[in-house]
């Protein structure tokens, strides 16, 4: 059987951390997991390579992690932390001469159009420019020979869109980035997940965002047998919080690659 093989592009909030003119002992420690670009992982399975969002630190990813073919995009939502290295797709469309998948809520790919209408519009394109082949995600759909599920979570006013990642019976990954809650159907969807990704911003609440208290409670329901944090903020420095977690439960760091 196929290995999924799942590398944390970026693991911070929108600010990324070190945190432009902040004195804090997280945006200075000296731990090299305490720096983390914007939220984006990349997967890879028998040779197909996807990311899901393309942040504004995408160009720094992809050659940090010599990541050389991207085969799909999945966007959790159109914030400008998740799409703005929407331009940078262009060298994968260029590398093979090809149209690239771009998957995500109607709503999310209407937001990418209008804001990059440019390359969505084959008469404005420019010829070896981003070729995006829009697939907008209604419900469930198979890729690579995964099945993935999007579930809905919410984030604000915003809605933004989870993915379940599935091979036959192995529910294999949960990717729940940027949301205040995970609904009921979103934790039947995960359910005994074997990785479970969520969001865990800080200690202290927040509107849009879950709490590390909060991400362990769903992990809790989900039953997840492994969970790792991301979209985290320079309030949590990494060695002093992961201390205090269950040891089924680790902080996500730039770089940390997994195989499922």
């Amino acid at each position: 059987m196929e290995h999924m093989d799942v590398t944390f592009l970026g693991t911070g909030t929108s600010h990324g951390i070190p945190v432009i003119g902040c004195d804090c002992g997280v945006c200075h420690s000296t731990d090299p997991r305490d720096k983390r670009l914007r939220t984006s992982i990349h997967v890879q399975t028998g040779g197909f390579s996807l990311v899901v969002d393309t942040t504004p630190d995408f160009r720094a990813q992809c050659l940090r992690e010599n990541l050389r073919r991207v085969d799909a995009v999945l966007y959790t939502h159109s914030h400008v932390d998740h799409i703005a290295g929407f331009d940078d797709l262009r060298r994968f469309c260029e590398l093979e001469n090809k149209a690239l998948p771009v998957m995500g809520s109607p709503q999310t790919l209407e937001n990418l159009a209008r804001v990059f209408h440019y390359a969505f519009h084959a008469e404005t394109r420019y010829p070896n420019y981003v070729r995006p082949d829009p697939r907008p995600v209604a419900g469930p759909f198979e890729i690579a020979g995964l099945d993935v599920v999007p579930v809905d979570l919410p984030h604000g006013r915003m809605v933004t869109t989870g993915y379940v990642f599935s091979r036959g019976p192995r529910r294999m990954l949960a990717y729940f980035t940027d949301c205040a809650g995970v609904p009921p159907e979103a934790e039947d969807a995960a359910r005994g997940v074997e990785v479970l990704v969520i969001d865990g911003l800080r200690h202290h609440s927040h509107s849009t965002h879950l709490t590390v208290e909060g991400a362990l409670e769903a992990s809790r329901r989900i039953g997840a047998a492994q969970t790792y944090l991301i979209h985290m903020c320079h309030d949590l420095g990494h060695a002093a919080t992961e201390a205090g977690l269950p040891e089924n439960v680790r902080l996500s760091h730039d770089g940390l690659r997994l195989r499922l």
